[in-house]
């Protein structure tokens, strides 16, 4: 993978989608998640994500006791991938190729991702 054959496809806060046109290959860069994947992969996860039913899974796990509770699968079968509505969402415009987040805007209370506990 040579830095000059990159290109930056779209970029969000928590990580950006780039293309290397040597080998063929997206690169996914999400939190703390790196994926390479080929075109047909690509459209694949792309499809799943648009595809989520955000609001079946957080119903489904209502009384977990885990913040993140809508479920990617991988194909290994002990690997879940568990994302926030607000991932979600931003990992949705982090697909769609046409976003670059611009930083210097105003903040919204959606952007902040802290849990507030009045003592």
């Amino acid at each position: 993978m040579c830095k000059e054959h990159i290109k930056v496809l779209s970029k969000v806060k928590s990580g950006e989608l780039s293309f290397c046109k040597q080998c063929e290959v997206y690169h996914l860069e999400f939190n703390n998640i790196y994926l390479e994947l080929s075109e047909g992969e690509f459209q694949q996860f792309k499809d799943y994500v648009e595809d989520i039913e955000i609001d079946y899974w957080e119903h489904r796990y209502a009384c977990a006791k885990v913040r993140r509770k809508i479920p990617i699968p991988s194909m290994q079968p002990n690997l879940v991938l568990m994302f926030r509505r607000q991932e979600i969402n931003e990992l949705k415009k982090l697909l769609n190729f046409s976003y670059i987040e611009v930083f210097e805007r105003t903040l919204y209370v959606s952007d902040i991702d802290y849990t507030l506990i009045l003592n």
